[in-house]
């Protein structure tokens, strides 16, 4: 199931705006904190769709019974781009348990690439809701790599993939390679071009270089 939440008018559209701003965009803090911003918006929507159970909560007049969710979800992300993203989801979900993990684009002469996995770090994943993301989906193959190396931390009972911008051939490549029962896609954009180089068009450039600097070699 696909969830574009930028179909409806919300303030999640004036920071998806910043972000793609190149006269915004010079301000790293800015972008960081938008990119925080964003991450906190699409975990109040997911929280919607978690487990819930009634449970006592004792306050100095009484009894209230209140509907609080089951269990904390797993939150992973790639870094080094996702570090913010990230960080907005865990501003809301505070006792989640944290993935890490670390792939990066080879570049080749011809200008295609592939995607290389180094580092992973991720808590027990078996019956967990696990929310894997990335602020940008172009060509796809980070988010399936990085599904499938989390799978070997165990299988969640259902997995939230959410980036804010995606391109419509990555959004093709994840629903072909990755199971559709058991995922739920999240975007604030979806956008049309994706060029060779694995770039979003019109997109907002290299997210992680816009939240942290340039990065020397590829």
């Amino acid at each position: 199931m696909l969830i574009n939440l930028g179909e409806n008018n919300s303030i999640l559209s004036q920071f998806i705006a910043e972000i793609r701003d190149e006269r915004v965009q010079g301000d790293r803090l800015r972008f960081r904190r938008n990119l925080e911003r964003i991450g906190e918006i699409f975990a109040y929507e997911i929280s919607k769709q978690m487990p819930y159970k009634k449970t006592d909560v004792q306050t100095p007049l009484g009894v209230a019974c209140m509907n609080l969710p089951e269990n904390s979800p797993v939150l992973a992300t790639i870094m080094r781009a996702g570090l913010p993203f990230q960080q907005g989801f865990l501003n809301y979900f505070d006792n989640a348990g944290n993935a890490f993990i670390s792939a990066y684009r080879k570049y080749h002469k011809d200008g295609s690439f592939d995607i290389k996995f180094e580092h992973m770090s991720s808590p027990d994943l078996d019956g967990k809701v696990l929310i894997l993301s990335d602020p940008m989906l172009a060509s796809g193959s980070s988010i399936v790599l990085a599904y499938r190396a989390l799978l070997s931390r165990g299988i969640p009972v259902h997995t939230h993939i959410v980036s804010i911008i995606a391109s419509r051939e990555g959004l093709a490549y994840v629903r072909k390679h990755l199971p559709s029962r058991k995922i739920t896609i999240w975007v604030g954009a979806v956008d049309d071009e994706l060029t060779v180089k694995g770039y979003i068009v019109p997109g907002l450039g290299d997210a992680g270089d816009l939240a942290f600097g340039d990065k020397s070699g590829d």
